[in-house]
């Protein structure tokens, strides 16, 4: 009989008084009780494994959701909250890491300092922004704010990226600008909440100008300034669903022939301004946006420009300012927009800017306090007989020709795991931290990773870069690296459990880490070669059923509801979806070649297939608020945690076997789906 380690609910926790901790607690990846045996599993598979669990644990009121992985995320918090406790305490035998993260989360964590400075930390970006007489002032403010890195893309973005056609090169690129509501698509649908969303963000600009001292009717004024603007300009932007497609994001230029595109923005002198005189090739991922911004420069004042700006300077820099602006910035973004009832408590908003602005510093404390050697072992080996497992099915997969399946197979062989942390840590030796300037932190850091970004540009490319930070409880897989990323924060009880045996492991870890590498050839990554350049290289018959096969995932995933009359939207869902499916299967494989001829024998009265089964669903257990939901139905890429487990096993025979499941039983697809 497994003991059932005795835990108080999270939302109990994350609404008591929290405190800093010096380990992480312990949660099974296998949980009975988080089971809600009151549901069939045939019927509703996801809250028969995950009933007890959403019924324990109800959204805690700073969190828009709350599910396995955010509870273990709160949980990674508490620690390196403990940690950077430690860390800012001035001491000599401080390494410079350690003397960078304490200093910020110091500095952070000083609201009298904070509140007393109210405006005054973001007045010398407002005055440049007053001082702006002319299109040439303009261009020279944008020019100084990329530089700096905290205004890079309130007209246009520009950055550096690995060329699409040839990965081996760090070329410049130029994006779109940024917008103030979540999606260029909530400035035009007309149902009753888009228009509501728009009437209250109207509403929050005037409140923003209104901290800004402006009078009444000057705010109003300048609100349906900014909001004329925004819509104009997302009118030019493509997509979520197109922008999907690599094709769609390549358009390559001389720097002469953007500068034609967009000659206001003056890019002959911008690039030289950001070291970039050499350059011959900037990929314009949108050049509609470019053409739009030009006509809105000329279609509005300097004036109303001037106010463009000022919005988004207050827009970003309300969060780390004192609290009248961050409580506005709060009751708009995540209040109303996402349901929210509260903020979240100072050190929780402290230790998450810590690792996203210090994050490889603050990564390197965390490692060597939860990541031992033989957990990297452990997930390095189930890596590989992952991978092993789609080497096998490739190699028979009925649907593929061999010259496709030739392609598909190097590219497997060429991907490159990363496991929890980078082999060489990130240097933040030149990043002047200071104790007692919180907002000049932020600053320095963001000018410190922009310029770092930059300087890519014509150099070799780094593969050996990380794009999360070890603490972070989430994995990629970068179709232009060619590589899984699974830092060791997500490789975590209850997530990866080293205490508990193979079957919920590959069923929880183990499916992601097939998601990760399904992501490869779902319908986005297998438009990349092994080399990460976007080349086609299917056959045109395999190519046409690979479409024949994912439309089944995308009309499968379209009848699903996520709140009120809101349908999935699964051509933006897809990848997810198809990554989903094949990850588990993945996992299952390889869990069943990893443990053939061995005697599995039942534990708690649930046979080893039903405990895969059971651990590759109790990884989504959670729930999110109705608000989040609309918007995540906009924006997230990802179908909500009780599809990503229905969808899959009603596509699996092995789980109708595993549960006895029959027709018509829910959880028993008529035409199951399956494309890898």
């Amino acid at each position: 009989m497994r003991v059932i380690l005795f835990l108080i609910p999270a939302a109990l926790m994350a609404q008591s008084t929290p405190q800093p901790t010096t380990e992480l607690p312990y949660s099974p990846s296998l949980d009975l009780s988080s089971m809600d045996t009151s549901v069939q599993a045939c019927d509703d598979f996801y809250h028969y494994t995950c009933g007890g669990w959403i019924k324990k644990n109800p959204i805690p009121p700073d969190q828009s959701a709350w599910e396995v992985y955010s509870k273990l995320e709160y949980d990674n918090q508490q620690l390196l909250w403990g940690l950077l406790q430690q860390a800012s305490q001035p001491n000599p035998s401080r390494t410079v890491a350690e003397q960078k993260i304490g200093d910020f989360f110091h500095a952070c964590m000083d609201e009298a300092a904070i509140e007393k400075a109210g405006l005054q930390p973001l007045q010398p970006v407002l005055d440049r922004i007053a001082g702006i007489k002319n299109f040439h002032d303009l261009d020279q403010f944008a020019t100084e704010e990329h530089l700096d890195g905290i205004g890079g893309r309130w007209l246009f973005g520009f950055d550096s990226d690995q060329d699409l056609e040839n990965s081996e090169d760090v070329i410049a690129f130029a994006g779109r600008g940024r917008l103030g509501l979540p999606d260029r698509d909530y400035y035009f649908r007309t149902d009753k909440k888009s228009v509501d969303n728009r009437a209250k963000y109207i509403e929050h600009l005037r409140t923003e100008f209104g901290l800004l001292g402006e009078s009444p009717a000057d705010a109003k004024l300048h609100a349906d300034q900014v909001m004329a603007i925004e819509t104009e300009l997302a009118k030019s932007m493509l997509t979520r669903v197109e922008m999907r497609n690599p094709h769609n994001l390549l358009h390559k230029m001389t720097p002469g022939q953007l500068n034609a595109l967009a000659p206001t923005l003056e890019f002959d002198h911008f690039l030289p301004a950001l070291g970039l005189t050499n350059i011959k090739v900037v990929n314009v991922t949108e050049p509609a946006f470019y053409t739009a911004l030009e006509k809105q420069l000329h279609a509005h004042t300097i004036d109303e420009w001037r106010t463009f700006l000022r919005w988004n300077a207050i827009r970003d820099a309300s969060p780390y300012l004192s609290s009248q602006f961050a409580n506005a910035s709060f009751d708009f973004y995540s209040k109303y927009l996402r349901g929210v009832p509260q903020m979240k408590p100072r050190w929780l908003r402290c230790t998450e800017w810590t690792d996203r602005n210090l994050g490889e510093a603050l990564g390197q404390v965390f490692v060597a306090k939860t990541f031992t050697p033989e957990t990297k072992a452990r997930t390095v080996a189930m890596t590989k007989e992952i991978e092993e497992a789609m080497e096998r099915d490739l190699s028979t997969l009925p649907w593929m020709t061999d010259a496709t399946r030739k392609q598909a197979l190097l590219k497997l062989h060429t991907i490159v795991n990363k496991i929890g942390y980078p082999d060489k840590w990130r240097d933040y030796s030149s990043v002047d931290i200071k104790r007692d300037d919180f907002f000049g932190d932020i600053d320095r850091a963001d000018r410190f990773e922009y310029r770092r970004q930059i300087a890519k540009i014509g150099k070799p490319l780094d593969r050996t870069e990380w794009g999360m930070t070890p603490p972070t409880v989430n994995a990629y897989y970068n179709p232009q690296m060619n590589d899984i990323n699974f830092p060791a924060g997500v490789l975590q009880p209850p997530l990866f459990d080293p205490k508990l045996d193979d079957a919920p492991n590959y069923g929880n870890t183990g499916a992601t880490i097939g998601h990760e590498l399904t992501h490869g050839f779902d319908d986005e990554g297998r438009q990349f070669d092994a080399k990460g350049n976007l080349k086609d290289w299917w056959t045109p018959e395999d190519s046409k059923e690979f479409e024949s096969r994912v439309k089944c995932v995308e009309d499968q995933y379209a009848q699903y509801t996520v709140v009120d009359d809101i349908k999935i939207n699964s051509k933006l869902t897809l990848g997810e979806d198809v990554a989903d499916l094949g990850g588990t299967l993945l996992a299952y494989m390889a869990w069943k070649h990893a443990t053939a001829g061995m005697d599995l024998k039942p534990v708690d009265g649930f046979t080893p297939d039903q405990r895969f089964f059971i651990g590759m669903a109790q990884w989504a257990c959670g729930d999110t608020r109705p608000d989040t939901k609309r918007e995540h139905a906009l924006t997230d890429p990802h179908s909500p945690a009780e599809f990503r487990i229905n969808g899959v096993v009603s596509n699996m025979p092995e789980f109708a076997t595993a549960f006895g499941c029959k027709v018509p039983q829910k959880m028993v697809s008529m035409k199951p789906c399956r494309v890898w």
